[in-house]
């Protein structure tokens, strides 16, 4: 009696996944949902700088900051979903989204936050290759908290009750990687990028002390940075549970 041979399996469980994903229509791209998403949230930050120039030297700044903290998340999130070509069919129209939505706009690295995102994508909560759940100021395996020593085991053990207070720094953290990648990590448009950072850092610090004082310039700076770092992080997912070790 003869016997059907088992259809061949092409690619991973995922790839055929995504082709049924993709043969159902559900990637392509919502041109009128981006254009007016892209018209919104450019206005709100906008209106948010335009309210801030006119509300001037004032502890009203305060709410200015925090308004200001959830309009730069929304425009990072345009620069993430430039990097996953979710908006421009084309290569070269994407990068250059994510280098205005991210260097200029934002002041993230658009080339060392791709290189990173890539990998964590490749390797999801693969602790060797997921450089989001690799060893920093958050250990995610009880194999990580193990190698820690000094402050950062107490860190480690507290970690649970820390976590939130901890996103509050994370909008500093992405600024300082994102200078570093600048002298170290692979990158396609350098000069660019460092040409476009320099021009956000001296626009962004130069409006907060030119407009208010010193103590009020880094009450906004805290508001604002804080913010905006902590939502950025819980919006895009990196606000795993952290681990009581």
């Amino acid at each position: 009696m003869a016997t059907t041979a088992p259809a061949a399996r092409r690619g991973s469980d995922y790839a055929q996944l995504s082709r049924r994903i993709s043969a159902a229509g559900l990637l392509r791209r919502r041109t009128a949902w981006y254009v007016t998403r892209i018209g919104v949230t450019v206005g709100c930050l906008v209106a948010g700088w335009v309210v801030f120039a006119l509300v001037g030297d004032s502890w009203w700044q305060l709410p200015v900051a925090a308004f200001l903290a959830v309009a730069t998340t929304q425009v990072a999130f345009l620069g993430h979903d430039a990097g996953h070509r979710q908006m421009f069919r084309h290569r070269r129209a994407s990068e250059v989204a994510g280098l205005i939505a991210g260097n200029l706009a934002t002041g993230l690295s658009f080339g060392w936050w791709m290189d990173k995102h890539n990998r964590h994508h490749a390797n999801p909560n693969h602790t060797e290759h997921d450089p989001d759940v690799g060893v920093g100021a958050l250990v995610w395996t009880q194999e990580q908290a193990r190698e820690t020593r000094g402050f950062r085991r107490w860190l480690a053990r507290h970690q649970a009750y820390l976590f939130f207070p901890m996103l509050l720094l994370e909008g500093v953290n992405l600024h300082v990687a994102s200078v570093r990648a600048l002298f170290g990590t692979p990158m396609r448009h350098r000069r660019t990028e460092a040409l476009l950072l320099a021009v956000h850092f001296a626009g962004y610090l130069g409006a907060l002390f030119t407009v208010l004082s010193p103590l009020r310039a880094l009450a906004f700076l805290a508001v604002h940075q804080g913010l905006w770092g902590s939502t950025w992080a819980a919006r895009s997912r990196r606000t795993t549970r952290a681990c009581r070790c």
